[in-house]
């Protein structure tokens, strides 16, 4: 009946003669699937003493009553663990020293590693988190209800905390708000970078931070010893574990693709029986001005990132001046491992062996801990609140020379409605006129964007004296990356369908098997970009095809995907948000085929492929400045490795790229067919065509669960 229902509602909006039957994520049918709504946690803190907050009773309810283990206890669990001592022996007999040194070396390595959890800097944090939280932001928004299902699940099995990660401020925020609600604080996996903080790295240690090396290489004791210690806390359930799935901040503000270490890690006690289930909750965090904004752009464009220090964080009091806007916290319902697991992983194979002896990962294992990181990060995506300049910044990306006001602000109410039909997470202010909205947000953003006789455009820094044509561009790009760290915010949203209409372009004809061909090409291409979970092509071909057709864009008589009268504004849209990633790969391409020496090695690749860009933009005939980024040129670099198309050699101490120019040049031209330059205009935006109406209807029948302040 819901199905029925449902096409006869696409009917009425479309006036379509003929339906095509898609397999549609629950999401988009579930009627009882809702997103809950948000408490301001800075609003008591402005009304009352921050000192009482910081020194009231804290008295956290553990995993099924455990009491509080010391941090010395819990490093005499490990050095005594038996997976520990076969560790330390094989490394005896493999390097020939006695095992009471090798032991004494696992002592020195934990005691590097291990927090040393104290409630009274825990206070002192809460005290000067307040200050600095009521300075930066206006509102600090967290979900209720998923606060009170995270205290629910860390009484019944041990909790794993999954923030996503885009600022230095995220594990801070994390503990501030877990505290602020008394719930137990998370032992935190931090880079090493860190301890070079004087007294600060020490305090992130006595607030819960433990400290891991980026990279083990094949260190065989610091792996064990490592791994033993998150699982001994995970299996004791002294405390919830957070860390971060995509292993470092994205510097783009696009989920990055998944680590996988630390997930096996945890999910590994449930596969050998240690623990009836392991609890995995999502947490997405969204800012609506990002700290470190500028700082992102100019290491995406080469420039070294700053050696964390304390004086580089005394250096950094200046931000306190600046408003950052709100910050929303959501907290996704706990993901048991358990069910998941159900069906896909044979647990029995696990009992063959001895426990405490380490075991590489069986196959079906990998894939499962692969599959479910790729469904964590979509959760996070799923649950990201979007602010109006999200929307503002994907118009202003694909109109650089600017655009009217008024424009701007017609465009901006039509992606709104874009957005909403496809069950976009926007937060938008209550009956605020659209002009309103739009100005408060150029205010909020004014280090990017401006406003001068009436039109919109990106602020370009002035130089403090003459300046080279190549500093010219880099300025001009670090305005365009900045700004894009906002657009990427949407691109979740956007990208199934975008790729659909990029491929609809594309294809030799409207046949829906041609036009699938080609949306799988892009989607095996973006798959470094952006989070396309393993082995979901055909879903996503479907859900895009969905979306298209709820919006109108697209009608599908039979066999064919046909674009509408009304559909090509919104088509038009979607090119031009691809459009700088299909640039990027193609000066890539053209880089590796024209350019690139014989003897090229990977350290080489990202300085010579950006300044051959710079070249081109120089002379005329590039006008995406997105290209200059490394992350950008990495990625395209990682599609062309998987798709065989350059190979890495080790010649001595060097990677080499090895070029398959045939290769290269075969998806050089398929990428130059993709594309297609193109701006919303706007004549383009038909009156009689509003999505916003199209949306609203859509959400009173259940269909779009959207979120709406």
């Amino acid at each position: 009946q819901t199905y029925i229902s449902s096409l006869n509602l696409c009917r009425r909006f479309f006036s379509q003669s003929s339906i095509y039957v898609f397999m549609i994520p629950a999401k988009e049918w579930d009627p009882m699937l809702k997103r809950d709504g948000f408490e301001d946690i800075l609003e008591e803190r402005r009304n009352s003493s921050d000192l009482k907050y910081a020194l009231r009773c804290y008295a956290p309810v553990l995993y099924k009553g455990v009491t509080p283990c010391k941090a010395n206890m819990l490093k005499n669990i490990v050095l005594q663990s038996d997976q520990l001592h076969y560790v330390i022996n094989q490394v005896s007999q493999e390097s020939g020293e006695a095992p009471d040194i090798i032991q004494e070396e696992a002592s020195v390595i934990l005691e590097e590693m291990a927090h040393r959890l104290q409630i009274s800097t825990v206070r002192f944090f809460a005290f000067a988190l307040s200050k600095a939280f009521k300075t930066l932001f206006q509102h600090v928004c967290v979900n209720e209800e998923g606060i009170q299902r995270l205290q629910q699940a860390i009484q019944e099995h041990p909790v794993v905390l999954l923030p996503s990660h885009r600022s230095y401020m995220d594990f801070l925020l994390m503990s501030y708000i877990l505290y602020t609600y008394d719930l137990a604080l998370p032992v935190i996996a931090a880079g090493m970078d860190f301890m070079g903080m004087k007294f600060v790295g020490e305090m992130l240690r006595m607030s819960g931070a433990f400290f891991i090396r980026r990279s083990f290489g094949g260190d065989k004791l610091y792996w064990a010893v490592f791994s033993e210690y998150v699982k001994t806390m995970l299996r004791n359930g002294f405390a919830p574990i957070e860390f971060f799935l995509e292993g470092t901040r994205s510097r783009t503000c696009k989920s990055l693709t998944p680590k996988l270490g630390l997930l096996n890690i945890v999910i590994e006690p449930f596969f050998k029986g240690e623990v009836f289930d392991v609890n995995l909750v999502p947490v997405s965090i969204s800012y609506e001005r990002i700290l470190e904004e500028s700082l992102y752009a100019r290491e995406l464009l080469g420039v070294p990132k700053p050696k964390e220090s304390t004086s580089g964080l005394l250096k950094a009091r200046r931000i306190l001046s600046e408003d950052y806007g709100s910050i929303h916290v959501y907290f996704g319902q706990p993901v048991s491992v358990r069910s998941l697991a159900q069906g896909k992983v044979n647990r029995s194979k696990y009992n063959l062996f001895p426990r405490h002896i380490p075991r590489k990962p069986m196959e079906e294992t990998q894939s499962f801990v692969n599959d479910t990181a790729y469904r964590i990060v979509r959760l996070q995506e799923d649950n990201m609140v979007l602010k109006p300049w999200v929307l503002m910044a994907s118009l202003l990306l694909q109109n650089l020379e600017g655009l009217e006001l008024s424009v701007l602000t017609e465009q901006t109410l039509w992606l709104r409605g874009l957005a909403l039909s496809y069950a976009a997470f926007l937060d938008w202010p209550d009956h605020a006129p659209t002009a309103k909205v739009v100005s408060s947000s150029l205010a909020l953003h004014r280090g990017l964007a401006c406003v001068s006789g009436g039109r919109v455009s990106l602020v370009v820094g002035e130089p403090l004296g003459p300046v080279t044509p190549e500093e010219a561009v880099f300025n001009r790009a670090v305005s365009v990356l900045s700004c894009a760290s906002y657009r990427n915010q949407v691109l979740h949203v956007f990208l199934r369908p975008a790729m659909l209409a990029v491929a609809m372009h594309t294809a030799a004809s409207s046949k829906k098997n041609e036009v699938y061909n080609c949306f799988s090409f892009l989607w095996d291409v973006f798959s470094n970009d952006f989070i396309l979970c393993p082995g979901d092509t055909v879903q996503d071909f479907e859900e895009a095809c969905y979306l298209l057709v709820k919006t109108g864009a697209v009608q599908m008589p039979q066999q064919d995907i046909e674009m509408t009268d009304r559909g090509q504004p919104i088509l038009s849209f979607f090119n031009g948000l691809l459009e700088p990633f299909l640039q990027g790969y193609q000066v890539v391409c053209r880089y590796l085929c024209e350019e690139a020496s014989e003897g090229l090695t990977e350290k080489q690749y990202i300085p010579a492929v950006r300044s051959f860009a710079v070249k081109l933009i120089l002379a005329g005939n590039l006008r995406c400045y997105e290209v200059l980024s490394s992350d950008m040129q990495k990625n395209a670099l990682a599609a062309l490795l998987r798709m065989d198309a350059v190979r890495k050699v080790k010649v001595a101490d060097h990677v080499t790229l090895i070029v398959n120019k045939m290769a290269v040049n075969s998806i050089d031209d398929i990428l130059g067919k993709c594309r297609m330059i193109s701006h919303i205009n706007q004549t383009q935006i038909s009156p009689s065509f509003s999505l916003i109406a199209v949306a609203e209807d859509l959400y009173r029948d259940g269909l779009t669960q959207s979120y709406i302040r």
